[in-house]
Order: C-alpha cells, then sequence, then structure tokens
C-alpha cells in the first residue's frame, strides 16, 4: 500500500473560456519573467543600467526557444521523423521537448548579438545571467510535471510520482521524480552562484561558467535515473556524455580565465556612468548637485571677505594719511606761532 506519493494533475491544459493555458507554456513564461527580474538587479548591482537586461533578452530568448526545440529535435528525431510519426509535431514545443544544451548554446548567441547592439561585452552579462537562469530551469522543470514526462525508475519512496497517463508508451505507476529532483538542483546551483560571486568577486564569465558546471554535476545524476527513450552511446545516455563534456570545458574556462584574466570587470556597461551623470552629459548634472553648490558657497563667502578685509586696509591707510596729514599742519602752526613771539620778543629789546 502506497502511504505517500505525488500525484500527477488530471490535464497538462487549462481552459480560460477558449483560451487554452498549458501548464508546460505557463510554467517556462513564469521562470523566464523570474530569470529577467534577477538578470536586471544583478545588472544593475554590477554597474550597468537597468532595462538593458530587458533589451538584451529580446534577442537571447527566441533564440534560446529555437535551439532548445532543434537540439531536441536533432537528438530525438524518431519521434517526429520515424514509422508513423509526423514531422509537424516537431513544431508543437507546447507538448514539451526543450533541450538546455540546445537553449544555451544559441540563446547565447542571441545574447551576443543584443550585446554587441549595447556595446557590452558578452561575459559580465552571463555572469549577471546565471542564478536567474537557474532558476528559471527550476521553475520551467514543472512543466514535465503537468505533461506527466521525464520520470525516472520505479520506487516505493514517499516522495514517488504518480504516473497515470498512458499516452506515448507511459506505463502507469509511481516513478522517482526526476523533474523535482532536477528543479531542486538548479535551486541550489543558484544559491552556490550567489553566495561564490559575493564570497569571491567572480567576473569574466566565472560566475556562469560555475553554473555550467554545477548543473552538469547534477543532470549527469538525474540523467542516469531516468527510462524514457533516449540514445545510448557505450551504456550511457546522450545526455550523460553531453554533460560530462560540458562540465570539463566550464571548469577547464573557469581555471585558466582566473590565471588569465584575475578579479572582476571594473566597468561592464560604458554608456551606464554618462547616463547617471559620471561622465559627459553628467558634468552639468555634477554643477547643479546641491554638494556642488555647498562647495561653491564658500568660495564666494572668502571673496567677499578678502574683498571686505581690503576694503578696511584701504580706510585704516588712509586715515592715517589724515591723521599724518593733520599732525603735520599743528606741527607748521606751532612753528609759526613760535617765530612770531621771536620776531616780538626782538623788537621788544630792541
Amino acid at each position: 500500500m502506497e502511504l505517500a506519493y505525488i500525484p500527477s494533475p488530471s490535464t497538462g491544459v487549462l481552459h480560460l473560456g477558449p483560451i487554452p493555458l498549458r501548464g508546460y507554456a505557463f510554467s517556462i513564461l513564469v521562470g523566464l519573467f523570474v530569470a529577467l527580474w534577477i538578470v536586471d538587479r544583478r545588472w544593475v548591482a554590477r554597474g550597468g543600467q537597468k532595462g538593458t537586461a530587458w533589451d538584451i533578452a529580446f534577442w537571447a530568448i527566441p533564440f534560446g526557444l529555437v535551439g532548445g526545440r532543434l537540439y531536441h529535435v536533432v537528438t530525438d528525431y524518431q519521434l517526429y521523423f520515424g514509422e508513423g510519426r509526423d514531422w509537424v509535431d516537431a513544431f508543437k514545443i507546447w507538448e514539451g521537448g526543450l533541450g538546455i544544451w540546445g537553449a544555451v548554446a544559441l540563446g547565447a548567441l542571441g545574447a551576443w548579438i543584443g550585446c554587441r547592439r549595447r556595446g557590452i561585452a558578452l561575459p559580465p552579462y552571463a555572469d549577471a545571467v546565471a542564478p536567474g537562469l537557474a532558476l528559471a530551469q527550476a521553475i520551467g522543470r514543472w512543466g514535465n510535471w503537468f505533461n506527466q514526462e521525464l520520470y525516472g525508475r520505479e520506487t516505493d519512496l514517499p516522495w514517488a510520482l504518480h504516473i497515470t497517463s498512458t499516452e506515448g508508451g507511459r506505463v502507469p505507476g509511481y516513478y522517482h521524480p526526476t523533474f523535482l529532483y532536477e528543479s531542486l538542483w538548479c535551486v541550489g546551483v543558484a544559491l552556490l552562484v550567489i553566495w561564490a560571486d559575493r564570497r569571491f568577486k567572480l567576473g569574466h564569465g566565472r560566475a556562469f561558467a560555475l553554473y555550467v558546471a554545477a548543473y552538469c554535476a547534477g543532470r549527469f545524476w538525474i540523467e542516469y535515473m531516468r527510462v524514457d527513450e533516449a540514445h545510448d552511446i557505450l551504456g550511457l545516455r546522450l545526455n550523460n556524455w553531453t554533460a560530462m563534456i560540458v562540465f570539463v570545458l566550464a571548469v577547464v574556462y573557469i581555471v585558466v580565465s582566473a590565471k588569465k584574466r584575475p578579479g572582476r570587470e571594473d566597468v561592464v556597461e560604458p554608456g551606464a556612468a554618462a547616463a547617471s551623470g559620471g561622465t559627459g552629459t553628467g558634468g552639468k548634472d555634477e554643477a547643479d548637485s546641491p554638494e556642488a553648490k555647498d562647495d561653491a558657497e564658500p568660495a564666494e563667502d572668502t571673496g567677499a571677505g578678502e574683498d571686505a578685509k581690503a576694503e578696511e586696509d584701504a580706510k585704516s591707510a588712509k586715515s592715517k594719511e589724515d591723521a599724518k596729514t593733520a599732525g603735520g599742519a599743528e606741527a607748521e602752526a606751532d612753528s609759526g606761532d613760535a617765530r612770531s613771539k621771536d620776531g616780538a620778543g626782538s623788537a621788544k629789546k630792541n
């Protein structure tokens, strides 16, 4: 008897009147908006301009969706081009099927185009994206729960996923909820990147490389548990090999980048400084700022004080000159009187 399990939804579509709201698409959209909110805050904290993250996402998201779908269709071509299959289903993205490897690769190309148009280097933007992208994956994985797909082996654990659908060769039963494992792992990856970025001041794309390496480590063991159809190479699923190769590349990048470009970028968006009043048009803002006025006022007071002092010195000098002139006149008057007396005495004596 099953004491506890994770139930599967009876349907993956909720109809709002004539509009179908599919759980898979809804999960992806929510994940994208959460990611963009985080990316915008991180970009501004790094010295970038608010809104730049959204402008670059305008290029990255469409490229990422196309890349994710292409990777899925190419690696699982038998689902769409095999006998009895309809190739039109390859375009039905709402039914599930996005490969994270293709989404990140082609999404990076779109981000590079967006960054180039803004005059921004891709590595610092990728560092800002890293934890948000991990959380977007964590939320997006719940779309697999709505579609009852990508589960693991059978289990009797209390958190087993109860599969009830029989579509696509599914066998009802209780399985490892690998979608949940990956969702929780991605939350852990996001927290790891945020902590490491604050602790070690990661720059030049190393925060993004850490995200890639940490995700690949988790994806390897989670992929190993899955039982859905996949191509095997030497006993391992294709995504296991992809995870190992990408993990090694990410670690090598972290090591080499740390030696060649230690530290973090000082400026991530050249235009942000001018827009915030640092350079260029910022001169007027600085001149009009209260701090500038406070600095200017003491200078004016000092000038006025110097003028007053000079005026007082002039008055003092004039007073001294007047006093000297008056003293000279008085001395002359005394001398005249003395001469008059001498003249009178002489006359009297004669």
